[in-house]
């Protein structure tokens, strides 16, 4: 997933595909690729690496054509290399696709493909589109696409070209993105607008569900059934540095608002909501290997290690595991007690995070089963652990990390789930009752995110402070330390959290008038201590903002101001917890006049010791 680009018209469209696609640079990838409808033939170019290799590889042999296809690829099936790069083609090479997202049930889709003699070339989930294409063909290009969008599940903008319809570029969306771009004698298509603004500013969202046709001279969109769909154009009025942000201010506040689309394709293939169970087919474990497991070491770094904290809360309440987490930096420096029936679990949104692979290594020599979780296909931690969860938070652009964390501590949920019920610690009907939170936590974390401005008035009102305490007990302690890494790395105020029994034996004393405390009371069975501890801060005249659930009124006879987040389940209730403490970081910072997306003396990976 990642950059999708196409062109019909006028004008030679290789050179524009090229220039769109450099534009969504700024989204990370690892390969690039197009295809060009050059003469009655469908010519395809792609190659690991960045777009500069791409461009040597066609220099002086550009494809010519005015109709075309590109991708700029962020790996999520498939190592990154040539093979694995968009375009996809069926062996004919006469149907073409490029895609963003995942197709859930491509495995099922393959397999019925290969038993009828199509060949592979490629690991990605993608390919099976452009043979599906191919199996379905009946002759009308609109048609075939609908009968494929019956087949296929899951998350993805699709862009189809092929050369029995040469004239038409048909496209496709469901919770993935998709812009079209109107002009004169030429059409667009992209993921995102900074890939077209140069070109044009008249525009249209695609929604879920609507299929596009475009030529040259016109967009007809209509839904599955043929239903014609009238689409409101809107003029772009961003600059090309807004573009790349989706018109928001930073990366950060964009990557915020992009955690329900990368909470749900996390889920996607691994939460079946039908018969509401956790699956993950990448692992493929068994009860009896399960049952070896006797101890759990989660290792990581920064906001990974946060994530682990609130994975190890899981695993132990669930799976019945105990288990130790580690800062990656210190783990192979204290000898730890590991044998072949330790599994560690090594956390990072890179994969190339120096310590951690230092650490999986030492785990590794030790005799250790190990589980890379990693947002980064074919990275260091991906190749090197026995087994690996990729999360689909897509790239991270800014420094201080959000979608990263919160696929973190979803892929730590979804594991906990699955390995209680294969040990079964975990009853049936309460691991089901979990299944049905989490499928409904994309639109509660929406729907948080539409309802911001009270943040916005505490982070104002509380920028000029050069403290801050978070609170919480359970697994709000382990968001708690989550929020303040957010605060002090991007607003540099100085930030600590602690679990909040441990006010009396010492940092009560820190606690003075008018010093922001961030109390967290989300834990049901401590609930009435946290309370008790936010009253201990109110009483030495500390402004307390406490975060509870929905229809909670008790907070609002302790606390100064309570930000409310959507009612769910104690376990589900991390991944809401900590968003109104990002979006608090970030208006901080703004009002500080903090550089946000590149905080000082930071950087996104650290790769040196």
């Amino acid at each position: 997933m990642c950059g999708i680009v196409g062109y019909i018209g006028k004008e030679q469209a290789a050179p524009f595909l090229l220039d769109g696609m450099s534009k969504l640079e700024y989204r990370g990838y690892d390969s690039a690729g197009i295809a060009v409808m050059e003469g009655s033939k469908i010519r395809l170019e792609k190659c690991v690496g960045r777009l500069d290799a791409l461009r040597a590889k066609i220099a002086g042999d550009m494809p010519v054509g005015t109709i075309g296809i590109g991708h700029t690829r962020w790996a999520t099936h498939g190592r990154p290399c040539d093979r694995n790069s968009h375009p996809h083609a069926d062996e004919s090479g006469k149907f073409v696709v490029v895609h963003n997202g995942i197709i859930e049930n491509y495995l099922v889709i393959k397999e019925e493909l290969l038993a009828k003699g199509h060949v592979f070339l490629s690991e990605t989930d993608t390919e099976v589109v452009s043979h599906l294409m191919a199996e379905l063909w009946d002759g009308d290009f609109e048609s075939t696409v609908k009968k494929i969008l019956k087949v296929i599940k899951g998350s993805y903008s699709l862009v189809f070209m092929t050369e029995h319809e040469p004239g038409k570029i048909i496209c496709t969306k469901k919770d993935n993105p998709l812009v079209i771009g109107l002009g004169e004698g030429e059409n667009f298509i992209a993921s995102d607008i900074p890939a077209i603004i140069s070109r044009t500013r008249r525009t249209f969202i695609m929604s879920d569900g609507e299929i596009a046709t475009v030529t040259a001279d016109g967009v007809w969109v209509q839904d599955i059934n043929g239903t014609p769909i009238s689409k409101k154009v809107f003029v772009v009025n961003w600059n090309a540095e807004a573009a790349e942000k989706g018109g928001f201010e930073h990366f950060m506040l964009k990557e915020i608002y992009e955690q329900p689309k990368a909470i749900r394709d996390t889920m996607t293939g691994r939460v079946d909501k039908e018969n509401e169970t956790i699956t993950f087919p990448e692992l493929n474990w068994t009860s009896e290997g399960m049952a070896q497991i006797n101890k759990i070491f989660i290792v990581a770094c920064g906001t990974a290690y946060h994530a682990g904290i609130v994975g190890k809360y899981y695993l132990e309440q669930l799976a019945r595991v105990p288990v130790e987490v580690d800062i990656a930096s210190e783990f192979r420096y204290r000898s730890p007690l590991i044998d072949s029936n330790t599994l560690c679990i090594v956390i990072s949104q890179s994969g190339e995070t120096s310590d951690t692979l230092a650490a999986l290594r030492e785990a590794k020599k030790l005799g250790a089963r190990t589980l890379g979780v990693t947002n980064v296909v074919g990275s260091a931690v991906a190749r090197e652990a026995d087994q690996v969860v990729y999360t689909y938070a897509g790239p991270e652009i800014a420094v201080a990390s959000t979608k990263a964390y919160t696929t973190q501590i979803l892929a730590m949920l979804m594991l906990a789930i699955y390995v209680g019920r294969l040990r079964n610690t975990l009853a049936e009907d309460r691991a089901k009752e979990l299944v049905r939170g989490l499928g409904m936590v994309p639109e509660q974390v929406h729907e948080l995110l539409e309802n911001v401005d009270q943040i916005k008035v505490f982070a104002r009102q509380y920028a000029s402070c050069e403290d801050a305490f978070f609170l919480g007990r359970s697994l709000d302690y382990a968001v708690a330390l989550e929020g303040a890494l957010k605060l002090k790395e991007i607003s540099y105020i100085h930030a600590e959290a602690y679990a909040a029994g441990e006010l009396k034996h010492g940092t009560l004393a820190l606690i003075v008038e008018g010093v922001p405390v961030i109390v967290l009371a989300t834990q049901s069975d401590v609930y009435d201590k946290t309370v008790s501890n936010l009253q201990e801060v109110k009483a030495r005249e500390a402004v307390v903002i406490a975060i509870g659930f929905v229809g909670d009124e008790n907070l609002k006879k302790y606390a100064d101001s309570v930000i409310y987040i959507p009612k769910t389940d104690k376990y589900i209730a991390p991944l809401m917890a900590v968003l109104p403490l990002q979006l608090l970081a970030y208006y901080a910072a703004l009002t500080r006049g903090c550089d946000v997306d590149k905080p000082r003396n930071l950087a996104k990976s650290v790769t040196v010791e």
